[in-house]
């Protein structure tokens, strides 16, 4: 069977070549719902596929955004990528996924091979060690949007959330003292596990609290049950935990299960970044959430700007977004 053209559908729509065109790039703003259902019925009937090489090269774009996560095991990555995808979809974009690990050398990797795929922009939850390439991609006008994470000195957009409030939220919800914060790797100077460790000393300073920093804590993934197992030999154990990321309240809540710790009678807890079912856990977890949708939306909407006017509005380097507070009942207070 002879492979339909955008002239055959045309002809089966009785309408015109423009028109197609249009529809298939999603301009509808002046084309009539019985039009839209005429062509795509003849899409369907034709079983008519764009020249996806064709509309590359006569547009050149390849209609593709390469998004680099850092650790695509967290719910905040599947977040993103799940509003990312969204959006990019209204704009009849595509979107490659890699994931770094947080390893410099792999998001190098990465972004090599996606520059070689041509793809139209990037999104990236930067690992912080490669700024010379971030900056060679700038000077290249290559459109490129930070999430989560910030670098300083390089005038990239970046969205993420307030994290210094989201400690301040996190401590004010306890009524117990001392309390511990716990947060992944600092190996890597990751944006959000450096703030929210200082709001951690902030908040407390805040309220005459003395810091004591062997309950400010950091580790590998499976350095945790150790470094829990060290807060709770202190003389003075933890009544209350914050748990900066979902790795870390995962591995809390097996630690608290394994040891019979009565949550929230011998530990309150406060976790961030919201795991899956912390409302249905036992008890329920207090949660400060990222509002992913728009953050996605953000970054999303800078990564368009750029490409369509070839320049960012406003010379705005840091988008920080409102920490959601959810109550639940790992915390008295």
């Amino acid at each position: 069977m002879k492979k339909a053209t955008i002239a055959d559908v045309a002809k089966h729509a009785n309408v015109s070549k423009s028109t197609v065109s249009q529809y298939l790039n999603k301009r509808y703003e002046y084309m009539g719902e019985e039009t839209r259902k005429k062509i795509a019925e003849a899409i369907q009937e034709l079983h008519y596929r764009p020249n996806f090489m064709a509309r590359s090269l006569k547009q050149q774009s390849t209609f593709t955004i390469g998004v680099i996560v850092a650790n695509i095991i967290h719910s905040f990555s599947t977040k993103i990528i799940n509003g990312l995808e969204a959006e990019f979809d209204k704009k009849g974009f595509h979107m490659i996924i890699c994931n770094s690990a947080d390893e410099p050398s792999k998001e190098k990797k990465h972004i090599e091979t996606l520059l070689e795929r041509q793809v139209d922009g990037f999104v990236i939850f930067p690992t912080g060690k490669n700024e010379a390439l971030y900056r060679t991609l700038t000077m290249q006008n290559i459109p490129i949007v930070f999430i989560d994470r910030f670098i300083e000195k390089l005038e990239i957009p970046s969205v993420l959330l307030d994290n210094m409030k989201a400690m301040e939220m996190a401590v004010s919800s306890f009524n117990v003292h001392p309390l511990a914060v716990v947060t992944t790797s600092l190996d890597l100077q990751i944006t959000p596990r450096v703030e929210r460790l200082e709001g951690f000393r902030l908040a407390l300073q805040k309220r005459n609290m003395e810091v004591l920093e062997e309950y400010i804590r950091h580790g590998e993934t499976k350095e945790l049950p150790q470094i829990f197992d060290e807060l709770f030999s202190l003389a003075t154990p933890p009544k209350g935990m914050i748990a900066t990321n979902d790795r870390v309240s995962q591995e809390l809540m097996l630690y608290v299960k394994k040891h019979q710790i009565r949550v929230p009678d011998d530990l309150q807890i406060v976790v961030i970044d919201e795991m899956p079912y912390t409302e249905f856990m036992t008890p329920p977890l207090t949660t400060i959430e990222q509002p992913s949708d728009l953050m996605a939306k953000q970054a999303a909407a800078l990564l368009f700007e750029k490409i369509e006017m070839g320049t960012f509005k406003e010379m705005k380097n840091l988008y920080r977004f409102e920490p959601i507070f959810l109550k639940r009942d790992s915390t008295l207070l």
